[in-house]
């Protein structure tokens, strides 16, 4: 089940990831092709405010993952609201402070990132001011764009998060043309049609929010403030990532202006477009990643972890080797979409965007790893890896590199970069493990008192009624081995058919769909047996449903009441589209 769940995330999370992207792409085509190599080498400078907002923004998504995601695995509905409220809170808040002070400080700011001094015969410093203002104006939209996606993941209200960006990405397009064919706003125009895109996704998407089933509420007695400091700590390392990354563009830009002027950096604003969108392949499966961590580290799953690792590195190399030959080849193409009158940026800017091609596959798993690695709490590696990820390596090799191979040494800073972090990550896993290897149990990393053995554990999968029966017998086996009375054995493996049955019965027939599947698991700890059931059928809440429907005939409902009477405690919660029942025996 987590396989079908990965993959089924991995498409929204994907698109998700490029909800920023897709914008900036059709902003630096249209802005090439139509405004002009100074209108792109503004939209180039401008770049690092943009991805310090992506950072925030990528920083509350991924503290929302790790607190709502442990939240939801321990079944802490009052810690579920209070992230979501506090996450709320902490994106308005800053995304109106944010827009304040770009608004406020635009000239100054557009003097530190490299645009020069404000005056009449500067056409660069203008244009980049114009893009920022235009910019701005959507930043509490984009925030709050950007922490929706996780809440609507963990829902599993994936359609309309698929709307919502597939709206963004058609009105930006339209804006964009509007912009440069009908309004001549310049390069103010793109960043005020970017903002209005953002707007109309949110308000697609954030409508979920309002509606009477949604599984998160909005309280202001809910803003904690742990709860705000716990989500700002769960997205250090993402936010260290972002903010090396600003870094180390500023320096790429510094190292080209000096090496290739005007051109070199006007190919580097090509390439980082391009290859923001060739990101968006690693950062969704690391999203899943964290996300999925974070639930199974709570639930101290060992196995469902590991089973992550393996799923996550095989998406990673699987899907951005297909991304890296396509650039390979289209590399021209590509450049083409951007520049078309300038043969020599376009030289510059294909050659360059191949280079880069050759960085992908060890960047997705240093992603991948990077925000597992933050979703098992190995938060202090996961943060060391963002560093030398993002800026370390890569600024070492540039700094190095551009003296004797000018920018073609910048272009070899990413490889390099990437290539030497994979190397670290191996071989601390290696140093942990003692021993050499590509084992998903080498490079999970889990603490050896996480869970319990492999003994004590017994994982069945159910997708019939047959299979129902079955699973009971091993239930009754496996109590059986680890001494409970032969009455006690019975009755949790009749509590197991019971439950496996109604599923099958009930929940394999509210949807059309066929791939329905139940994951049963059975642990004995602390010298008590506790079940698991884990199902991918519609939301069924079987606690709250006889909270519901109360009766004194002790023949309706016989099933559920029966196995309510022989828990301890009972325990559901519905996380990533799938129903998670938890029963202390």
């Amino acid at each position: 089940m987590i396989k079908k769940v990965f993959k089924q995330m991995l498409i929204t999370q994907i698109l998700s990831a490029m909800t920023v992207m897709i914008c900036m792409l059709v902003d630096s085509i249209i802005i090439g092709r139509f405004l002009g190599v100074n209108a792109m080498t503004a939209y180039g400078l401008a770049n690092p405010v943009l991805l310090i907002f992506a950072a925030i923004g990528s920083m509350l998504s991924a503290g929302i993952q790790v607190v709502c995601g442990k939240a939801m695995g321990s079944g802490d509905r009052e810690g579920t609201n209070s992230c979501f409220s506090a996450s709320v809170f902490l994106a308005a808040g800053i995304s109106v402070l944010g827009l304040l002070l770009v608004l406020a400080l635009s000239s100054p700011l557009c003097t530190l990132l490299g645009a020069g001094n404000k005056n009449p015969d500067n056409e660069v410093f203008f244009l980049t001011q114009d893009y920022l203002r235009g910019f701005i104006i959507g930043a509490p939209a984009f925030l709050c764009a950007m922490i929706m996606v996780p809440f609507m993941q963990m829902s599993g209200n994936r359609t309309r998060l698929v709307a919502a960006v597939a709206a963004m990405t058609v009105f930006d397009i339209i804006f964009d043309l509007l912009n440069v064919l009908v309004f001549k706003g310049g390069t103010l125009g793109m960043g005020l049609a970017s903002s209005f895109s953002y707007y109309i996704a949110f308000f697609i998407g954030g409508s979920y929010f309002f509606k009477k089933d949604c599984m998160f509420r909005f309280s202001l007695k809910s803003i904690k403030k742990k709860v705000c400091s716990a989500i700002f700590k769960g997205g250090v390392p993402t936010m260290l990532n972002q903010v090396t990354l600003v870094l180390l563009v500023f320096l790429f830009n510094k190292l080209l202006l000096e090496v290739g002027g005007n051109l070199a950096v006007a190919s580097y604003s090509v390439i980082s477009t391009i290859g923001n969108i060739c990101y968006c392949f690693g950062s969704g499966i690391g999203s899943v990643a964290l996300m999925l961590a974070s639930l199974f580290y709570s639930d101290e799953d060992r196995r469902s972890l590991q089973t992550v690792v393996k799923t996550m590195s095989f998406y990673a190399i699987l899907l951005t080797a297909i991304v890296t030959v396509i650039v390979l080849i289209a590399a021209p193409l590509l450049v083409d979409l951007f520049l078309t009158d300038n043969l020599d940026a376009k030289n510059m800017a294909t050659f360059g965007l191949r280079l880069f091609a050759l960085s992908l596959i060890p960047c997705s798993l240093n992603t991948a790893f990077k925000n597992y690695y933050q979703g098992i709490n190995r938060v202090g590696f996961s943060e060391t890896i963002s560093v030398l990820q993002s800026f370390v390596f890569a600024a070492i090799a540039a700094l190095i590199f551009s003296r004797f191979f000018q920018t073609t040494g910048i272009w070899l800073a990413w490889v390099f970069g990437e290539g030497m972090t994979f190397l670290f990550i191996s071989a601390i896993a290696w140093l942990n493990n003692k021993k050499i290897g590509i084992s998903s149990k080498i490079y999970a990393m889990l603490p050896n008192n996480l869970g319990v053995a492999d003994d004590d554990c017994l994982d069945i999968t159910v997708c019939s009624s047959e299979e129902a029966v079955k699973a009971s017998e091993a239930a009754e086996d496996f109590c059986l081995r680890h001494n409970e009375s032969e009455r006690n054995s019975k009755l949790i493996s009749l509590c197991i058919e019971e439950m496996a049955n109604n599923i099958v019965e009930h929940g394999f027939t509210k949807d059309q769909r066929n791939d329905h599947i139940i994951e049963i698991r059975l642990i004995y700890k602390d010298e008590k047996h506790l079940i698991r059931i884990r199902d991918n059928c519609v939301n069924f809440d079987p606690i709250a449903y006889m909270d519901l429907h109360k009766t004194d005939d002790p023949t309706i409902h016989i099933g559920i009441r029966l196995v309510m009477k022989m828990v301890k405690d009972a325990n559901y919660v519905s996380s990533l589209g799938l129903n998670n029942l938890t029963l202390v025996m």
